[in-house]
């Protein structure tokens, strides 16, 4: 689960196979809307932080 700024959670997936992305609890990402289902978001990116 992903929790978005405004407070709503979001079910969100890691691709397979094609980007290593490790991500722990507490990092932002960033993610991209599913195309064929509509209620799920992939994560593309994990933000750096400063």
């Amino acid at each position: 689960m992903v929790e978005l700024d405004n407070g709503s959670n979001i079910l969100a997936y890691l691709p397979r196979l094609r980007h290593y992305i490790k991500i722990l609890v507490g990092d932002r990402v960033k993610v991209k809307l599913d195309n064929n289902d509509h209620n799920k978001r992939r994560i593309t990116y994990r933000m750096r932080n400063k």
